[in-house]
């Protein structure tokens, strides 16, 4: 699976006015498009439901092609991809992978302490880390046990 970029915005769009966030979006060769959806209220199997005919037939209408949608919930450990994300989940515990290494690694992982002049700031075992969004390859959160 790749990400794919073009279609993020429209999607994005379309999945707002029904009340729920786009959280991923996904492609693959063979045409599967994947899409990850989330809302305040959680999301339930009839939302994968209504989001799936909804895109079923904006994509008719749009002319956009694939082979095979799937909808669903980004689950427990929820990608964090805009610095919104790591604001609502500011208190919440993180795994962060740099693209490249600080102090002699790339994988940090702590308690997200929200936003800071356009920075993601991590409390990593009592140290803050202040890390720039454009240096995060990606992120998860940690699901509570």
């Amino acid at each position: 699976m790749k990400p794919v970029s073009e279609r993020e915005a429209w999607i994005g769009r379309a999945l707002e006015g029904l009340g729920y966030e786009l959280v991923d979006l996904e492609s693959s060769r063979s045409g599967l498009l994947r899409v990850f959806i989330d809302s305040p209220r959680g999301i339930s199997v009839e939302d994968c439901a209504r989001v799936s005919n909804h895109l079923t037939r904006a994509f008719a209408v749009e002319g956009i092609d694939y082979e095979r949608l799937e909808v669903s919930s980004p689950g427990l450990d929820r990608p964090l991809k805009k610095l919104a994300d790591y604001e609502r989940f500011a208190g919440r515990e993180a795994s962060v992978k740099l693209k490249l290494p600080r102090e002699g690694r790339r994988r940090f992982e702590g308690k997200l302490a929200g936003v800071e002049d356009g920075k993601v700031v991590l409390d990593v075992e009592g140290k803050r880390q202040v890390i720039a969004l454009s240096d995060i390859d990606r992120a998860r959160l940690v699901p509570d046990v």
